[in-house]
């Protein structure tokens, strides 16, 4: 074997080995970037995949999916008009805790439906979500799961508290900050009347950095426990 030969049989090793170096870091960023996108969202996805490659394909596919959607900001008076429909569907909760869960689910749906979002079916609403809420979307999981349970008459009041919470996080990071003269409009009106949801499917994590509190009369508390309901 010539010299020549050597060296480039050398070349040639150096050349894959950086190359596969090269693949093992770009995969690594891209789960990175993945994790940190979506949060619990890609543990759920991972789990229910049959290989990393496959869940991180599947993530990557929603968001070339929302990328295709035309979101849109609301307006102010929609923001407001929202606003008081909340208010609404909370002050149900005394009266009939399940009743105003499954508004405050329809209410979500809603919001989506009026900033663009397909509204389908729940799962596919979780996954489109999921793009960019992820914070909210485990806890959002988790209502609907006890709104499912309560049509079978088995879930708690208690439990019907914790998922008008997690509606009202869902609910508040979809309306986004206060309209700006830059937003773009929404073409789409705001029904005034909300009604149940009607999907024909039956399917914790904390605030994002720099969004604001929730107002006073949406705390924890403003929901009564069991021996509160009349």
């Amino acid at each position: 074997m010539t010299t020549s030969m050597i060296v480039g049989i050398a070349v040639l090793a150096l050349a894959v080995a950086g190359i596969a170096i090269w693949y093992g870091v770009a995969r690594q960023q891209r789960t990175h970037a993945l994790q940190s996108q979506y949060g619990s969202e890609y543990d759920r996805t991972l789990k229910h995949a049959s290989s990393r490659r496959i869940a991180e394909a599947e993530l990557e596919r929603r968001q070339e999916r929302v990328e295709h959607f035309e979101i849109r900001p609301l307006l102010a008076d929609q923001r407001d008009l929202f606003d008081q429909q909340w208010n609404d569907v909370q002050e149900m909760f005394v009266d009939n805790p399940g009743v105003s869960v499954s508004r405050a689910d329809a209410l979500v749906i809603q919001v989506m439906r009026t900033r663009g979002y397909p509204v389908a079916n729940f799962e596919q609403r979780a996954a489109d979500l999921s793009v960019n809420h992820s914070e909210f979307v485990r806890n959002y999981r988790a209502a609907r799961d006890i709104a499912d349970r309560h049509r079978h008459s088995s879930a708690t009041t208690e439990e019907l508290r914790r998922a008008m919470v997690y509606y009202r996080e869902m609910f508040e990071d979809l309306l986004g900050p206060e309209q700006t003269m830059m937003d773009r409009p929404v073409e789409r009106p705001v029904e005034r009347d909300v009604a149940l949801a009607g999907d024909s499917d039956h399917p914790e994590d904390l605030a994002r950095p720099g969004r604001p509190a929730p107002r006073p009369d949406r705390r924890f508390d403003a929901y009564p426990r069991d021996d509160e309901i009349r």
